[in-house]
């Protein structure tokens, strides 16, 4: 029989997946009024982030960037698509990849957008020292993840 302090490590209270989970929801929740007014859903405002940075992506390297499969990725894109925001072309070299590029429209809405983090930013209540501990220490862990995953078991 185990003794309950080997049960210590089973308490949600003792979870680091738990905070980052809950906070998680509430981030995408609270960005929610502020991308109803760029018509937007979370997941669109990834990717068009993406689009604001490069202009054109292909279809693969989006995924890569965003950590979403095509299943996600294509009713997204052709949202987007369809709001003016991106265009899309098969790729001459392999068919089964879209180079997506962003229009006129998608970058006028680039001005629209551009208070969005700062406000996000102030709803955290973190220093900027924090703030940066904290995007270090998630893309550590994920990097860790991605990289050891079969360690895990999980790959």
């Amino acid at each position: 029989m185990r003794k309950n302090s080997e049960y210590e490590r089973l308490k949600l209270c003792n979870q680091v997946c738990f905070p980052l989970y809950a906070c998680t929801k509430e981030l995408v929740r609270q960005y929610g009024p502020h991308l109803k007014k760029l018509d937007l859903t979370y997941t669109q405002y990834l990717v068009m982030m993406v689009l604001w940075e490069r202009e054109k992506v292909s279809s693969r390297d989006l995924s890569g960037y965003l950590h979403l499969d095509y299943g996600t990725l294509t009713p997204v894109l052709k949202r987007l698509e369809q709001a003016g925001y991106l265009t899309k072309e098969r790729s001459a070299d392999d068919e089964r990849l879209l180079t997506l590029s962003l229009t006129e429209h998608g970058r006028s809405l680039k001005e629209r957008a551009v208070s969005v983090p700062t406000e996000i930013a102030a709803c955290m209540g973190l220093t900027p020292e924090e703030f940066k501990t904290l995007y270090e220490l998630t893309y550590k862990a994920l990097r860790n993840m991605e990289h050891d995953a079969s360690d895990c078991g999980t790959r």
